[in-house]
């Protein structure tokens, strides 16, 4: 059989039908290329039904430099076949041969080819997650471009695939079966990989992907749990940061009490020198017993462990009972920064979103007309946005690379006729979203800055569930909803 490389069809060409011939099992080994590398042997079924009826169904092969041929489909069935052939004149069964697709257009194609055999065992049962993600990254790696478009298509993935499944890997073969069966796709499974030591994070996102699903698609509940599973880790992580800082300083971390034991340690606030002069940490980071704990917002609270083993005082105030209103605070504060943190968290998802109403070739009629509004009447928030003259947001709205360094300028001559009001209401957006920057917004909505969230709400449930309000921003905006308003 020749091994020639016959000319490459391109990927939207019909290719012409590979020959079919039979060869001895003995001369067909593994493809290197071949997407399943779990599970590879056959198992018992398969071998009976091969040794009583053989291969019915032909395997793809390539030709290979020393004259054998690499299965990349079909190689469980072709090792079947050698052992129905082991026992064949034992047994008083005919030796067989196997039927196979000769396919020399795919000598030095790797990345086509681990694609084909991917699309050939992902539907078949029994490969395993894992290969199925690192077949999608080392076949999308190894194409054209071409190629590349075509494959990603076929398997429902988009441009990052490759990138997004050697993400996905990163988790282990239960969490990666949990994840198939909820329904995750490719790139929300990536996304589970890059916060799954979050305590709680993927029951969280298996929980907002239900939701998606029972209200009739899209992603936005995906979207406001990860956003907000982002600033839960983003806060872990500062808190890592700060402890670390502490311990580089060689300053000791104050742990709570056990069960039964008392606290020595006080605030540096609550204690004075033995002179009775104020304790600081300038004047107290000396002292054996200097330490700290960590505010809710991870700065350090200055303390000294045991004041009385190391001569401070304890300043003369009278001791005040913890009263059922001090929790009431304290609860009312751990909520406050709880919410704080939600809503910067809200906004990554609302500005994408925008961001994909503003690449739209038609921008909804109700952000349009909403645009046109605040222009005509140029409400103070925009008139004093206007001023500041920033330009960044729209031209990430806009999509323009490096949105920091952008000429927009350069972008009005430009910009088609047919994109004016896309660029007009992606302007509009950038200001209403400096209206509402402040983590503490939600505390206080006030209409128009409720106005702007319910339309992103409307267009995103028109547009499949593609955006939701988070929990936080759906809270701030009741009280000015139509049917709820005074």
């Amino acid at each position: 059989m020749a091994t020639a490389v016959s000319a490459h069809p391109t990927p939207h060409e019909e290719e012409p039908a590979p020959q079919i011939v039979l060869l001895d099992p003995s001369q067909v080994e593994r493809d290197e290329q071949n997407a399943r590398e779990t599970d590879t042997e056959p198992d018992a079924e398969l071998i009976a039904s091969v040794k009583e009826i053989g291969v019915e169904e032909a395997i793809s092969v390539r030709p290979r430099p020393d004259g054998t041929y690499g299965a990349f489909k079909g190689w469980r069935r072709t090792q079947a076949q050698k052992i129905a052939n082991d026992s064949a004149e034992a047994d008083g069964r005919p030796v067989r041969r196997i039927k196979a697709h000769v396919r020399e257009d795919l000598v030095g194609r790797d990345g086509w080819t681990r694609f084909l055999s991917l699309v050939e065992n992902k539907h078949r049962a029994g490969m395993s997650a894992r290969d199925i993600l690192k077949s999608q990254e080392l076949s999308l790696i190894n194409m054209s471009e071409v190629e590349r478009r075509q494959a990603t298509r076929a398997l429902g993935v988009g441009r990052n695939a490759a990138r997004q499944a050697r993400a996905a890997q990163k988790l282990d073969d239960a969490t990666l079966r949990r994840a198939m069966a909820g329904g995750m796709d490719l790139e929300q499974t990536a996304q589970l990989a890059e916060v799954e030591h979050v305590q709680g994070a993927e029951r969280r996102l298996l929980r907002a992907l239900e939701r998606d699903h029972e209200e009739g698609g899209g992603r936005g509940h995906w979207d406001q749990e990860m956003a907000l599973i982002k600033a839960e880790q983003a806060d872990d992580d500062a808190r890592i940061k700060a402890e670390e800082g502490l311990k580089t300083a060689n300053i000791p971390l104050l742990g709570q009490p056990g069960y039964g034991q008392k606290d020595t340690s006080k605030p540096l606030v609550e204690l004075t020198t033995g002179l009775g002069n104020p304790l600081m940490e300038n004047n107290h980071k000396n002292c054996p017993g200097h330490s700290a704990r960590l505010d809710p917002e991870h700065q350090p609270v200055w303390h000294c462990s045991d004041p009385a083993a190391y001569g401070h005082k304890v300043r003369p105030q009278p001791k005040k009972r913890r009263t059922e209103q001090d929790e009431l605070r304290a609860e009312e504060r751990r909520r406050v920064i709880a919410c704080n943190r939600a809503w910067k968290a809200a906004a990554g998802p609302r500005q994408d979103f925008v961001a994909r109403l503003v690449r739209r070739k038609t921008l909804p009629d109700a952000a349009r007309v909403f645009a046109q509004e605040i222009v005509l009447t140029l409400p103070y928030f925009y008139s004093s946005w206007t001023d500041k003259r920033e330009s960044e947001s729209v031209a990430r709205f806009l999509g323009i690379k490096e949105p920091e360094h952008a000429d927009l300028t350069e972008t009005a001559v430009q910009l088609p006729k047919a994109r004016v009001v896309n660029a007009l209401f992606a302007h509009v957006a950038a200001a209403c979203e400096h209206y509402i920057r402040d983590p503490k917004t939600w505390s206080n909505l006030n209409e128009r800055q409720a106005r702007y969230l319910l339309l992103l709400e409307a267009l995103g449930q028109e547009d499949s569930g593609s955006y939701r309000l988070s929990e936080v921003e759906t809270e701030s905006v009741a009280p000015h909803r139509p049917d709820t308003a005074a």
